[in-house]
């Protein structure tokens, strides 16, 4: 059973089956987010998406970056990514018409952030969640 079905903006439903959450900066002990920290932190997640969902291709939706008027310190300018890490594992109809629908199936591993802590569903979905080009990202597995 999936915790929640997200429509694409190609019309595709995809159901999201895992979903981890994590604060952006929740481990951040001194410092301030700046782009080498954000670089590192969306490296790291991308290497444990990988591990955690293995075989399954992983993509990034690219996060939005603010600059806040602020002091830059040794590392430049702050540099500041929205405030909740996700990583969800998704699968959908498979791709390949020729394809059995009940011996097959698609996924694709998305991490992607956003603002507020809520899963994803229907259409109210992160924008840029909506419009993965399912059919270019995603990979068939048989069951």
């Amino acid at each position: 059973m999936a915790l929640a079905r997200v429509v694409l903006a190609s019309g595709r439903s995809v159901d999201l089956c895992e979903l981890r959450m994590s604060s952006t900066y929740g481990g951040l002990l001194e410092g301030y987010p700046c782009k080498p920290l954000n670089d590192r932190t969306i490296d790291r997640l991308l290497r444990s998406a990988g591990q955690a969902f293995a075989g399954a291709p992983v993509h990034l939706v690219p996060p939005p970056r603010e600059y806040p008027d602020q002091y830059a310190g040794a590392f430049g300018p702050v540099e500041v990514l929205p405030a909740v890490t996700c990583v969800g594992s998704f699968r959908s109809e498979a791709l390949a018409p020729a394809h059995d629908r009940a011996l097959y199936r698609s996924r694709l591993t998305v991490v992607w952030f956003q603002t507020a802590p809520h899963v994803p569903s229907g259409c109210d979905a992160e924008p840029a969640l909506r419009d993965l080009p399912w059919e270019r990202l995603a990979e068939d597995e048989e069951l």
